[in-house]
């Protein structure tokens, strides 16, 4: 018995931890591919067609979990998939905690 309150308890404790600290500097530096696409007034994704979404000003947690999901391939974009498939999740993080306090300037 006390053998699975200690692994419910594991369980519980590693689905509430505590989202990773990000570094805005850091997430500047790493924010500048994602530039070119991301902080253009209008900007269309050339296929498949639709409005690139501008992420200055979104909730950190927000950008770590579509980042996550594009590297894991649970959000189908091949240039999302390819950009998220080279970071880190501190790298994540970081580009959060940059855009987080960015508004709309971006």
């Amino acid at each position: 018995m006390w053998l699975l309150l200690v692994l419910a308890g594991l369980g519980l404790s590693a689905a509430t931890a505590a989202p990773i600290p990000g570094n805005a500097d850091h997430g500047q530096v790493l924010f500048e591919t994602c530039r070119g696409c991301h902080a253009i007034d209008g900007y269309r994704n050339a296929y498949p067609n639709y409005p690139v979404p501008r992420v200055a000003g979104q909730q950190p947690d927000y950008i770590v979990d579509a980042l996550k999901a594009y590297r894991a391939g649970k959000r189908n974009h091949p240039t999302m998939q390819a950009q998220a498939a080279s970071l880190s999740d501190q790298d994540m993080a970081d580009i959060a905690a940059y855009l987080a306090g960015h508004g709309h300037t971006q």
